[in-house]
C-alpha cells in the first residue's frame, strides 16, 4: 500500500486537501480527529495526560486549551506530552491500515499537522505540503475566532517554516488559486503515486 504523508502550517489549506483525497476516493488518517477522540471522555489519553499535567482534566476529558497553555513555549513539556499520545495515536492508526486494506485500497493519505516535527515523514512513499502566501495564511487564521497575532505567531514558532516544508515534499498543493485547481492538482499527485515510473523514490 502507498503512503501519502499530507501536512502543511496552520492557514495553509491542509484540511480541505484532505477533503479533496477522500473524494477522490483515497481513504485519510486524519491525526487531529485520533487526537481528538484520545482526549474526549472515555478517550486512552485521558489519564495519561491527567497525571502528567495537573488541572488539564475538566468534566472527564482533556480540556485542549488548558493542555495548550500547558505546554506552549515549553519545549520539554510539549516532549512528555508527545511520548504519551504518539503511541496511542499509532495504535490507532493501525486499525486505520486494516480497515483499508481490507477495503481494497491501494493507497491511503496520512493527515499530520506536525509530519517533519514528530519524524513521521521518513515513514512515508510521499509528502505533500499544502502551502499558500504568508499573507493569506496570516487573514485565514485571525478570522477564526478567539485567534489573535500573538497566539498565531506561537504556533508557528512551533511548526516547521512553510519554505522549509515545501523544500522537502515531494508534491504542493497551491491552495491560494481556488479549490478547482486544487482539486486537479490533488488528481495529478495521485495518478502520479499510481504510476511506478513517476512516483518519487522514499529519499526524503
Amino acid at each position: 500500500m502507498i503512503l501519502i504523508g499530507l501536512t502543511g502550517s496552520i492557514g495553509m489549506g491542509k484540511s480541505t486537501t484532505a477533503a479533496m483525497f477522500r473524494e477522490a476516493g483515497v481513504p485519510v488518517y486524519d491525526a487531529d480527529a485520533a487526537v481528538h477522540d484520545l482526549y474526549d471522555t472515555g478517550g486512552a489519553a485521558v489519564g495519561p495526560v491527567g497525571e502528567a499535567f495537573p488541572g488539564v482534566v475538566r468534566d472527564r476529558k482533556v480540556d485542549r486549551e488548558a493542555l495548550r497553555q500547558a505546554v506552549l513555549g515549553k519545549p520539554d513539556e510539549l516532549k512528555r506530552l508527545n511520548a504519551i499520545v504518539h503511541p496511542l495515536v499509532g495504535s490507532d492508526r493501525i486499525g486505520f491500515f486494516a480497515k483499508a486494506e481490507a477495503d481494497g485500497a491501494d493507497m491511503v493519505v496520512l493527515d499530520i499537522p506536525l509530519l517533519f516535527e514528530t519524524g513521521g515523514h521518513v515513514n512515508v512513499d510521499a509528502i505533500v505540503v499544502a502551502s499558500a502566501p504568508a499573507g493569506l495564511q496570516r487573514e485565514r487564521v485571525l478570522a477564526r475566532p478567539g485567534m489573535t497575532p500573538e497566539r498565531l505567531d506561537a504556533i508557528l514558532a512551533q511548526q516547521l517554516a512553510d519554505a522549509e516544508k515545501r523544500a522537502r515534499a515531494h508534491f504542493v498543493v497551491d491552495t491560494s488559486r481556488g479549490l478547482e485547481p486544487a482539486r486537479i492538482q490533488v488528481a495529478e499527485i495521485i495518478a502520479a503515486m499510481r504510476d511506478p515510473q513517476t512516483r518519487p523514490a522514499r529519499d526524503r
